[in-house]
């Protein structure tokens, strides 16, 4: 084996693919039944090889009311939801986001609803409180995410061996600033539970400009279906590249959207329209 300058063993030449499952579900008001709503998707994107998972927003309560967010808050580090995100990441040594869950605040009448990203080990790397609060009226469709929640700050995005992975959650789509402010990526993850009024209208033409204005893949994973509280959401999970092609999606109900990211195929994009290096602002 060569030995590096500093004794070291050279580093392991980074992956030249890697699989990525986007887990769709339909979250009950019920922690416990959604858990093990994911753990069975879980297992079956493993057993197809997937490397990288990701579940959806509000993955472990769909409530009845907003307020029921509040109740089942967890501290940072602790609690039943981020136990089950460590252990099923370790158990079977994968990359695994929690698309978001609710976690303790500054103000005692909100949340953070923050997405969690655990390593192959089962070590938390990376935390991202969603900045962009959604707020909707159309008829008697009516929606203010900052009645409960607070918003995040601060962009993230952490490292893995195929590359670097940017953090959003659903309403952030449409801002597109906070994709320049988290920087070049391998991949965006957007979790969401965009309703079916506005999935319809825009989330697909949302993430595909995403994938092709950063020239980076963007794994969409989204609730999709009739949830007990009367809401409805869009779902059509999907694994865009970074031409904007769509490469698997899903629709509705629970399910899985899989495939492979191609580091040749990142370097093909850059390389015929060199977007990212004209860049000026």
């Amino acid at each position: 084996m060569m030995i590096s300058p500093d004794g070291r063993p050279p580093a392991a030449p980074a992956p030249a693919t890697l699989r990525v499952a986007a887990l769709q579900m339909v979250s009950t008001p019920r922690v416990d039944e959604n858990l093990r709503a994911a753990a069975a998707l879980i297992d079956e994107a493993v057993a197809q090889g997937a490397e990288l998972l990701a579940l959806p927003e509000y993955f472990a309560i769909m409530g009845m009311t907003d307020a029921d967010k509040l109740r089942l808050r967890e501290s940072d580090g602790s609690g039943p939801i981020q136990d089950f995100l460590a252990a099923s990441a370790r158990e079977h040594a994968v990359w695994l986001i929690g698309g978001s869950l609710p976690l303790l605040a500054g103000s005692p009448d909100k949340v953070l609803n923050s997405a969690l990203v655990y390593d192959p080990q089962g070590r938390r790397v990376a935390r991202y409180d969603k900045i962009h609060l959604f707020g909707f009226q159309q008829g008697s469709e009516r929606y203010d995410e900052s009645t409960t929640i607070e918003a995040g700050r601060q962009p993230a995005a952490f490292v893995t061996p195929f590359g670097r992975v940017g953090l959003s959650i659903c309403y952030d789509l449409r801002f597109p600033e906070l994709y320049r402010a988290i920087g070049v990526t391998d991949l965006l993850v957007v979790p969401a539970a965009f309703t079916e009024t506005t999935g319809r209208a825009h989330w697909e033409i949302l993430l595909r400009a995403r994938a092709i204005e950063n020239q980076c893949y963007v794994l969409a994973v989204a609730q999709g279906g009739r949830h007990e509280n009367g809401r409805e959401t869009h779902g059509n999970s999907m694994l865009i590249d970074p031409w904007g092609t769509i490469l698997d999606r899903k629709q509705k109900g629970p399910g899985i959207v899989i495939g492979d990211l191609a580091r040749n195929r990142l370097d093909e994009v850059r390389a015929s329209l060199p977007a990212l290096a004209h860049r000026v602002m």
